[in-house]
């Protein structure tokens, strides 16, 4: 059994080190109680790849930093919202069963201009923007306060321990 992350750097603006933030990926689904046969694929674009899939998908103009995209099995309530209920991914998968967590989309040319706006180093700021759209996957948003707030202090525990122990 393992968590398969199928990483690749489909642009040439900023030098990405794949296999780094696919480990980093499969440490935080393991944290997350993710297990069994599990994948995940996890892109880095350019600008107008993720603003042609911002466009797409969330009718908004213009690149953004990540985009995470669910692969939900059956149409039911969003799987947003952590709370409705089931017993989430990977938690009762049967023996040989795949689990299809999604697709997160992250654009290093916007979070070479975050990670200078919010005065960090550029791996700084693609190791959140990985744990942030892995969290996506796993159902949390942070459209209310009290989501974000708990969404932006899981994300610090596990940039903590995954990602700044590792440097």
């Amino acid at each position: 059994m393992s968590i398969d992350v199928y990483a690749a750097d489909e642009q040439q603006a900023h030098p990405i080190d794949v296999s780094r933030w696919a480990e980093l990926s499969r440490q935080v689904l393991a944290a997350r109680g993710i297990k069994g046969e599990t994948e995940v694929s996890l892109l880095f674009v350019d600008e107008e790849a993720i603003a042609a899939l911002n466009e797409q998908f969330l009718g908004q103009s213009g690149p953004t930093d990540v985009l995470s995209f669910p692969i939900e099995d059956e149409p039911g309530p969003s799987g947003r919202s952590p709370d409705r209920g089931g017993s989430g991914p990977g938690s009762s998968a049967e023996q040989g069963s795949l689990t299809l967590l999604g697709d997160v989309v992250i654009c290093p040319t916007v979070a070479a201009r975050n990670a200078v706006e919010h005065e960090v180093t550029f791996d700084d700021e693609v190791a959140l923007l990985v744990v942030h759209g892995l969290l996506h996957l796993l159902g949390m948003d942070h459209e209310e306060d009290g989501e974000a707030e708990r969404m932006e202090a899981l994300e610090q525990r596990l940039l903590t321990r995954y990602y700044r122990t590792s440097r």
